[in-house]
């Protein structure tokens, strides 16, 4: 085992020592650093990603997303970042090295992991989330923390829905910390953004698709709540939660069942508990 570690590691600098434009850069002024500092703050340009970690980088790239920019930290060059790195050259891709010191201005965590790349991974239209056979999908409605996002998008593929719409409100899925969130999930599912939460929920009954709130009380029991048939299941912002007034445009209003004193739960949990019924249904009646 240990002999076959060390002929990867010897192939993964092989790799990396074919790229004969790397650069190596030292500013911060660099324009480059500050694109990549951009992006760490959430201000990077229209179509662009910034993403964290080598999972990250090789679920772009094994999802065919267009990876533009590789930095690496000049001490993680001899690891699985220069393999990665390799890949992502021989698509065309800028491989640049940086400092330990200044890499660690670019990573958006307290621990880097040695890499990040600017991707531009494609953003859907809601068209493309509706689309297809019994479509099932996530409407947000200001669901501000990242995170909770990225793992709405994650638990959504595991489920098999078509899709995300993200609405006013909501965090950018294709922002840094969603990405990780998701763990690639972002870069098959079909993710999109709705400017209006009145245009998204159009947009939904158009296609055919009847419209389930989420609500701590009152609501259909999860369990009895019809989710084989086409739906877009509503998901409120942490806190407040779906507003009244848009509760009362749905055509049903579904609850998680719980034990008191707990009558709520994590947005990113229901979810998972939604979809995870969703998804019992619908296999039973396939079977």
């Amino acid at each position: 085992m240990v002999a076959e570690a060390n002929c990867a590691l010897h192939a993964n600098n092989a790799q990396l020592d074919r790229i004969h434009s790397v650069e190596h850069l030292t500013s911060r002024q660099n324009p480059l650093v500050k694109r990549l500092r951009d992006l760490v703050r959430g201000r990077g340009a229209a179509g662009e990603a910034l993403l964290d970690g080598p999972h990250l980088v090789e679920e772009a790239l094994a999802s065919g997303v267009p990876v533009r920019v590789v930095a690496l930290a000049s001490d993680a060059a001899e690891t699985q970042a220069g393999a990665l790195a390799g890949r992502a050259a021989a698509g065309g891709a800028r491989v640049v090295t940086l400092p330990p010191a200044l890499f660690a201005s670019v990573s958006p965590v307290q621990q880097p992991s040695g890499i990040v790349a600017i991707a531009a991974p494609r953003r859907r239209d809601p068209a493309d989330v509706l689309a297809g056979d019994r479509p099932l999908v996530l409407l947000l409605d200001a669901v501000q923390d990242p995170g909770n996002v990225g793992a709405i998008v994650r638990v959504a593929e595991g489920c098999g829905a078509s899709g995300v719409i993200a609405g006013p409100g909501t965090a950018d899925p294709f922002g840094w910390k969603a990405l990780r969130g998701a763990m690639g999930s972002t870069f098959r599912l079909p993710v999109a953004a709705a400017a209006s939460l009145t245009d998204a929920l159009r947009s939904v009954r158009a296609a055919g698709l009847r419209v389930v709130a989420t609500v701590p009380r009152g609501g259909t029991p999860l369990r009895q709540t019809d989710l084989v048939q086409p739906a877009a299941i509503l998901l409120g912002g942490e806190g407040a939660g779906i507003p009244a007034d848009v509760i009362g445009e749905a055509d049903e209003q579904v609850t998680i069942p719980m034990r008191p004193p707990v009558e709520s739960l994590n947005v990113a949990i229901a979810a998972a508990l939604v979809l995870y019924e969703a998804r019992r249904q619908r296999d039973d009646v396939a079977v």
